[in-house]
């Protein structure tokens, strides 16, 4: 076949097929259009999921007649003054939205400049033209597209749902509100309010701004467990907010990402993010966050991607470097705190709409403690264990003086010890959590899941420093595994004992265990092998084991700390709690779950009526 130059058309309709995906797309590159002309407020109106109508207006800088005849062309736009692709300063760029639209649909646009007596409309349906012609219209643009992809029929086969594809839109443009936090936005679906969003003072902080406009989208529980991240590198600037690891979800929908204003969903800049947490949460879980990048624009590209989603860095290792550096920073300046839904959930578990009663047995009183220390002990006491579960491995486990006082007797007054953040211990319940009072209120903590994030730490700094101190086994312990495992084992020998664990070749099905880390003590060595044999599997062959400290340290962590249901006596409940205190991240184990829930004494008298 001979070759032809395709009809305007066609290409339009071409080009919409990257640019216009489905309503929400089209009613992306028309906000952006609405931010670039200076707008201070834009409206959005939806139909049917913005399939039969999609309307933005805006109150921006409007267009000339002129102007509006050519922006309706391909490749026509005001935001490339230098014609330098190199210097982009705004959003919508390339000058294909309005044609590629016009050739699928039915578009109109009214648009009046400040200078002008009155207003201009103009129709493009289908790619035809017509106008423009006076009308009357307030300073600014009106954008109304109707009956999306009528011109292209096949393309509706493909979008889904009204609600589904409402949900799309309202997230295009909730991205965009965030990154303009100077600017109002409502967003008004089949009648009905969806979005309205007042402009922040522009006078004040940027940060509180950002953060009340996130919090009116994403709710007061991301404001109230949102961390500050402030950096900057090699005029590379950083900011925004992260929520807390115990502060999650099971999809990576709540990453917000954003290069020079521009919403972005890029590769890099999420697995950097996924790096920053790989200590703090399991692989099956992702954190909030909202990340704003202020790049030279020399330094990136945004002409990379059809629908400008995706960007690319001239020095892609300092920008990784930058967003794991200061979410890692971020983190550790949060300390042991824990996020705020934890101890919400657990008030709720206490309402009467549970119908479920607590029994509560009383524990047998304590030499030298007081009757509040011991009344509502349930099931375990605070006497000291004996036999093996005894106070010798307490002092392995938490490096206590050979003679320890119990609970409420830790050489300070009751007042002192109630007045550490993470308060003093009172109880254990069911030989799994330890309940400690503090001034305001009580915390319940997870035993294993503190001392696992405290081992894993202890782990962290050991390697930083003299390396892993090791402990000799009097008799090696044979572990027998698959073929394949043991092959993975003995191939990693040598950087498994840097991490303490010294293993040998014990014939074709398994390995000997001779030395393990000296803080995991008695543990389940048998399990931690097969445990680290699995780690392995999922592992990349090329990565090397410190790379995936937070996998392997992760692993050892969880068999050195002390087990659900080791009875604890007083004074290694305390122990546990203060070492919680100054130990980074103590406020939830490796996987991200809690390591305690805080309830406060207004919100526990709430519960019986005093409040």
């Amino acid at each position: 076949m001979p070759i032809r130059l395709l009809p305007p058309n066609l290409v339009n309709q071409i080009a919409a097929g990257e640019v216009v995906e489905r309503p929400a797309s089209a009613a992306k590159e028309l906000v952006e259009n609405a931010i670039d002309a200076g707008a201070t407020r834009i409206d959005v109106v939806l139909n049917d999921g913005g399939r039969a109508l999609i309307v933005v207006t805006d109150n921006g800088g409007g267009m000339t007649p002129q102007e509006l005849t050519v922006a309706v062309d391909r490749h026509a736009t005001s935001k490339l003054p230098q014609d330098d692709l190199s210097n982009i300063a705004y959003l919508g760029f390339r000058g294909e939205a309005l044609p590629a639209i016009g050739s699928v649909a039915r578009l109109s646009i009214t648009s009046r400049t400040a200078e002008a007596d009155s207003g201009w409309y103009m129709v493009v349906a289908g790619g035809r033209k017509d106008g423009p012609v006076p009308a009357p219209h307030p300073r600014g643009t009106r954008v109304e597209v109707r009956d999306l992809f009528y011109a292209t029929p096949a393309r509706l086969k493909f979008l889904k749902g009204t609600s589904t594809e409402l949900t799309y839109t309202v997230d295009a443009i909730e991205r965009l509100a965030m990154a303009h936090p100077d600017i109002a936005f409502t967003v008004t679906a089949d009648g009905r309010p969806r979005l309205n969003l007042a402009a922040g003072l522009t006078q004040g902080d940027l940060f509180d701004i950002h953060l009340e406009r996130l919090s009116a989208i994403l709710g007061k529980d991301f404001a109230a467990n949102a961390i500050p991240v402030a950096a900057e590198r090699e005029g590379i600037k950083l900011y925004g907010y992260i929520g807390l690891p115990t502060f999650n979800r099971g999809n990576a929908f709540a990453q917000y990402l954003f290069v020079n204003g521009r919403p972005v969903r890029d590769r890099l800049l999420t697995g950097a993010v996924r790096a920053a947490y790989q200590d703090f949460l399991a692989a099956s879980r992702h954190p909030y966050v909202v990340l704003f990048l202020e790049v030279p624009r020399s330094e990136v590209d945004v002409n990379v991607h059809p629908a400008k989603a995706e960007v690319r860095f001239r020095d892609a290792s300092l920008v990784r470097g930058l967003l794991v550096g200061a979410i890692k920073h971020a983190l550790a300046d949060a300390g042991h705190r824990a996020s705020t839904t934890t101890g919400v959930s657990a008030l709720a578990a206490f309402r009467p709409e549970g119908h479920q009663q607590a029994f509560v047995t009383r524990a047998p009183m304590v030499q030298g403690a007081t009757a509040l220390d011991t009344a509502y002990a349930m099931q375990a006491p605070l006497g000291e264990p004996t036999g093996e579960e005894g106070l010798a491995e307490g002092v392995s486990l938490f490096d206590l003086p050979p003679s320890a006082p119990e609970a409420g007797t830790t050489g300070q007054s009751g007042d002192e010890a109630i007045s550490h953040p993470l308060g003093v211990a009172r109880a254990q319940v069911h030989e799994t959590y330890i309940v400690a009072q503090t001034a305001d209120g009580i915390v319940i903590v997870d035993q294993h899941a503190a001392h696992e994030r405290l081992v894993y730490e202890r782990m962290k700094a050991a390697l930083a420093t003299d390396g892993i101190a090791r402990q000799i086994l009097l008799l090696p312990e044979v572990v027998e595994l698959d073929e394949p495992s043991v092959q993975r084992l003995n191939a990693r020998t040598a950087e498994l004992a840097e991490l303490g664990l010294v293993l040998e070749p014990f014939g074709p099905g398994a390995v000997a265990v001779r030395e393990v880390p000296a803080m995991i003590g008695d543990g389940d060595v048998v399990g931690l092998v097969r445990d680290l044999a699995a780690d392995l599997a999922a592992l990349d062959e090329a990565l090397t084991l410190k790379d995936r400290l937070a996998d392997v340290s992760g692993t050892l962590a969880c068999h050195g700390a002390i087990r659900a249901g080791r009875r604890l006596n007083g004074a290694e409940m305390n122990a546990l709690l203060r070492q919680m205190e100054t130990t980074p991240h103590a406020g939830q184990c490796n996987h991200g779950r809690p390591t305690y829930v805080e309830l406060k004494l207004k919100d526990i008298e709430r519960l019986f009526g005093r409040r």
